[in-house]
């Protein structure tokens, strides 16, 4: 089972998950609106062969919450002085939906900290034009996991809406767990979720701001392609296929949650491709 730890710096409090074994670092992003349990499964996995870390980004579950500062950098610098801090130099990355896109920024800029990259079914890795920040309001009201945010009467009523939603769909015992995880009771004493309306904000800002690809990336990395996930056209693909130039593509089923909702073919999926690139 998984111990967690925080990592205090000058700016933010980074909350983490970690299956501690002497083996090889394996980093587990989750995305927007989730937190670290999310791996769970895939952490109990791998827990025996590798040194796992499943941070809480800023902005979500029991790290910092800050108002205004959710840029990729930030988010990297979290990161690498989590990786300094329990003295990692360089790690495996797994990142899922809007941590994919970090994911890539991050090995554009500093390669050398990252082994290998799996992207689960990445989301908006293209500099997004401004006048589409129009659409964010509507994002906001119809995304479902944007949804489960509430605020809500009573527990019972998050729970309830949670059954709704694509990534709970099956309410297993591991979709029990990682909901009860991510909500709270609020001040004014109705619950929602520990995802914040700035980090929301202020991420959807940055997501449109920054391109996610640029440059060639040469560090292996696999795309986990859920056959019911957001990665279903060619276009979609195109982009990938064009810089991370030692690139595989693996199907799976599930939808854009398939580590929670198909979590055994997903984590076999993850497991193979870490033993070919195992340092």
């Amino acid at each position: 089972m998984p111990e967690r730890h925080t990592l205090s710096t000058a700016n933010v409090q980074l909350s983490y998950l970690r299956w501690n074994h002497p083996q090889e670092p394996l980093l587990l992003l989750h995305g927007m609106a989730d937190h670290g349990l999310v791996w769970s499964a895939l952490g109990e996995y791998l827990g025996s062969d590798y040194d796992i870390i499943a941070p809480d980004m800023r902005g979500h579950g029991d790290s910092s919450k800050p108002e205004n500062d959710y840029s990729f950098e930030s988010a990297i610098a979290d990161l690498e002085n989590l990786m300094d801090s329990v003295g990692w130099s360089s790690a495996h990355i797994v990142a899922h939906s809007w941590s994919g896109k970090l994911a890539t920024i991050w090995a554009t800029q500093n390669p050398q900290r990252i082994k290998s990259l799996v992207l689960v079914d990445p989301i908006f890795i293209w500099k997004i034009p401004s006048i589409f920040k129009l659409t964010f309001p509507l994002l906001y009201r119809v995304l479902p996991f944007l949804q489960g945010m509430g605020p809500f009467s009573s527990y019972e009523a998050a729970e309830a809406k949670a059954k709704t939603s694509n990534q709970y769909q099956d309410w297993t015992d591991l979709q029990q767990k990682v909901f009860a995880g991510g909500i709270e009771q609020k001040s004014d004493g109705s619950y929602g979720s520990k995802f914040t309306i700035a980090a929301r904000d202020r991420i959807f800002e940055e997501v449109m701001r920054v391109p996610g690809l640029t440059t060639p990336i040469y560090i292996p990395t696999l795309f986990i392609q859920p056959e019911k996930g957001v990665n279903r056209l060619e276009w979609q693909l195109k982009p990938y296929k064009t810089y991370l130039k030692h690139l595989e593509i693996s199907q799976v089923p599930g939808n854009h949650w398939a580590f929670l909702t198909k979590p055994e073919i997903f984590n076999q999926t993850v497991k193979n491709f870490l033993q070919q690139n195992h340092s």
